[in-house]
């Protein structure tokens, strides 16, 4: 089976402390439910859960819907978004199994960066490793008015932006990531071809600016 890899970066730096962090947990398990009601995500997606703040790490291996259980995450810190580029390069290169002359390997994975400040390490250098592995599109919010979508953009092309990174809005963002993945993986399935870019996605709740 070719499973469809979804990571979720997600910033857990102290400016997240409070509403934005519970608004993060709670989005996470809604998507989860949301997705586990899809037949075509419940057989393909499987999910990894990168957070950062002083350090960026995998706190969520690569793991099938049905199986998926969200760990209490807590925010405190920096902001490491390079360290966190460079944990999901790597956990890409052990965990996505690649296609060879007897087998398919897996799709393309997806990938969702989810911040509300300024990158506080060295991020290009997390960047350049990101920039080797090829992923099927690679989405980047900017929560509230800190993050600086200018900069995201240089990680990537499909930049959204929240004006706030309130309860509802952030709601929005994983609502929309849900429904994201769900038509990725209709599309897998059903046609056998990869979503390349956030045009073929779901138009954005009004709360997800795209930044053009």
């Amino acid at each position: 089976m070719r499973r469809l890899p979804v990571y979720l970066l997600l910033d857990t730096s102290g400016s997240m402390t409070g509403e934005p962090i519970e608004a993060v947990k709670n989005g996470v398990q809604v998507m989860i439910s949301s997705l586990r009601q899809n037949p075509q995500a419940i057989e393909t997606a499987f999910i990894s859960i990168i957070t950062f703040d002083s350090a960026a790490r995998q706190v969520i291996p690569l793991t099938d819907l049905a199986s998926f259980q969200m760990v209490d995450i807590k925010a405190t810190g920096t902001t490491c978004l390079g360290d966190a580029l460079k944990v999901v390069s790597t956990c890409i290169d052990n965990e996505v199994a690649k296609t060879t002359a007897e087998q398919k390997g897996d799709w393309k994975p997806l990938v969702f960066i989810m911040t509300d400040g300024i990158p506080t390490d060295d991020w290009q250098s997390g960047l350049e490793e990101f920039k080797k592995r090829k992923t099927a599109y690679t989405v980047a919010c900017a929560a509230g008015n800190g993050a600086d979508s200018n900069l995201l953009k240089q990680i990537t092309e499909n930049v959204v932006s929240l004006d706030t990174a309130d309860s509802q809005s952030i709601a929005k963002f994983f609502s929309w990531v849900s429904a994201s993945i769900g038509v990725t993986s209709t599309k897998v399935e059903d046609a056998g071809k990869e979503v390349t870019g956030i045009g073929e996605l779901p138009p954005p709740p009004s709360e997800l600016n795209i930044v053009t």
